[in-house]
C-alpha cells in the first residue's frame, strides 16, 4: 500500500530534531532562559553585512520577475561560472560551469549525488562517527551504508578503510571538518585516501568515488583544509553556504564534480537526472545569486572560537574528557557513566540538551553544539558541574 523503507524513516525520526523539539517544549514550561539547548548546529552568528548588503542590492536592482523566477535546472549561468571560476582560482583545479549543479543545501547535495552513482548492489562507506543522515540518504536510495571505524584520534584508520572497501563499493563519504568531532583531514591523509582507492579502484575493475561533504570548510582554527580533488580524481564535492554564512534555513549549496573524473560529463548527466527525480531542480534564485558574490567569505569564525576555548576549557577543568575540535562548531565529550544515551537523558535533569554518539555510530560520548549565545554557555556551566558531581558521587 505505501513504500515501507519511506514509513519506517519517517518514524525514526532524527535524534537531533527530536531533542531540539523537546528543548522548544520545556523552553515553554520553565522559561528559554533556563534551558542549554546545544542539540543542533544552527549558527549562531548572523550572517555577514555583506550578504544583507548583497541582499538589498539584488532586491533594488534585479527585476522581481527575474529576481524571483526559475532558473535553468541545475542553476543560474553565471552563479555556476562564478563557483566554477572560485574553485579554479582558490584551488587551483579546472574547473566549468559545466560541472556545477546549484543545490537546496548540503543534504540536496548529498541525496543527488548518492542517487546518482548507486546501482543495485551498492555500497557507500562512512567513517564514524558521521552524520546519521547519510545512512537515510544512502538507504533511500537503495544501497547499504558500511561504517568504517576511525583511529583513536578519530582521524583516518587506514587498515580499517582496507578492510572495509571492496568489490561492491560505489563511494567513500568523507567529510572534514568533521560533524560531530570538529577534525581536520590531513593533506597526507587525503594523500593516502587517494592511493587507497586507486589500489581499489584497480581491484574493482572501475572507480570508486570520494564524495566530499565540505558544509564547515570556512570554520576552522588555524589549520588549513585541503581540497579533495587535488588528491583524487573521482571526487565528487558536496558544498553548502549554510553554515559558512549563516543561511542555514535558506537551503542553498552546490555539487561541483571533478573534471577528471571518469566519465565525468556522464556522471554530471547522472547528478542532473537524479535532481529531475528527486525534484531538486532549480536552487532558490534569489540565494544562489547572493551566494555568488560572496563566495570564499563567511561569517565570524572568531565568535565560535572563543565558544570553543570557553566550553572546552571549563569542561576539562571540571573532569569533563573532550575532543579538541579542529573546526565546525562541536564538541565531542566522553560520556560520563560510558552510556551515552543514559548520560544524555541524566543531562535533562538539569536542562542540558546533549546528543548522544550512538546515531553518529559511535558509543559513549555526547555531542554539544557550541553554536549558541555565548551567554548559554556561560550559564550552563553550573549545571555541567551538578552533572558532573552527581555521576562522581560528589556531595557539596
Amino acid at each position: 500500500m505505501i513504500n515501507r523503507t519511506m514509513q519506517h524513516l519517517g518514524e525514526e525520526r532524527s535524534v537531533i530534531r527530536e531533542l531540539f523539539e523537546y528543548g522548544n517544549m520545556r523552553k515553554a514550561v520553565v522559561g528559554e532562559e533556563n534551558v542549554f539547548d546545544f542539540s543542533i548546529g544552527n549558527p549562531s552568528v548572523p550572517a555577514p553585512d555583506f550578504v544583507q548588503s548583497e541582499i538589498r542590492r539584488l532586491i533594488d536592482t534585479v527585476p522581481p520577475e527575474k529576481l524571483h523566477g526559475y532558473t535553468s535546472a541545475p542553476g543560474a549561468p553565471e552563479v555556476r561560472k562564478a563557483v566554477s571560476d572560485y574553485i579554479e582560482s582558490k584551488f587551483g583545479v579546472p574547473m566549468s560551469e559545466g560541472f556545477i549543479y546549484m543545490t537546496c543545501g548540503a543534504a540536496a547535495s548529498l541525496s543527488i549525488a548518492i542517487t546518482a552513482l548507486c546501482e543495485e548492489g551498492d555500497e557507500f562507506a562512512v567513517i564514524a562517527p558521521f552524520f546519521p543522515e547519510y545512512r537515510v540518504y544512502a538507504e533511500g536510495a537503495g544501497a547499504k551504508v558500511v561504517v568504517v571505524p576511525s583511529a583513536e584520534d578519530f582521524h583516518l584508520d587506514f587498515d580499517a578503510l582496507d578492510r572495509a572497501i571492496g568489490g561492491r563499493t560505489k563511494a567513500v563519504i568523507l567529510n572534514s571538518p568533521n560533524n560531530p568531532t570538529g577534525a581536520v583531514l590531513s593533506a597526507e591523509e587525503l594523500t593516502r585516501l587517494g592511493a587507497l582507492l586507486e589500489r581499489k579502484s584497480l581491484e574493482k575493475g572501475e572507480s570508486i568515488f570520494l564524495l566530499a561533504d565540505e558544509p564547515y570548510r570556512e570554520l576552522t582554527y588555524g589549520v588549513e583544509v585541503p581540497f579533495p580533488m587535488k588528491y583524487y580524481h573521482d571526487t565528487i564535492l558536496c558544498y553548502s553556504f549554510s553554515k559558512s554564512l549563516s543561511l542555514a534555513g535558506e537551503r542553498i549549496g552546490y555539487i561541483a564534480v571533478s573534471p577528471f573524473c571518469c566519465h565525468a560529463e556522464d556522471l554530471f548527466a547522472a547528478v542532473c537526472g537524479a535532481g529531475r527525480t528527486l525534484g531538486y531542480v532549480c536552487a532558490p534564485a534569489l540565494f544562489q545569486r547572493v551566494c555568488a558574490a560572496s563566495l570564499g567569505r563567511s561569517s565570524d569564525v572568531g565568535e565560535y572560537r572563543k565558544n570553543r576555548d570557553l566550553l572546552y576549557k571549563a569542561l576539562t577543568e571540571m573532569g569533563y574528557e573532550c575532543v579538541p575540535p579542529e573546526g565546525a562548531f562541536y564538541l565531542f565529550v566522553k560520556a560520563l557513566g560510558g552510556d551515552a544515551v543514559a548520560f544524555s537523558e541524566r543531562a535533562k535533569k538539569y536542562e542540558l540538551l546533549l546528543v548522544p554518539s550512538d546515531s553518529f555510530g559511535v558509543k559513549g560520548y555526547v555531542r554539544i553544539s557550541y553554536c549558541v549565545a555565548r551567554s548559554v554557555i556561560e550559564r550552563s556551566l553550573p549545571a555541567f558541574r551538578k552533572l558532573y558531581e552527581e555521576y562522581k558521587g560528589i556531595k557539596n
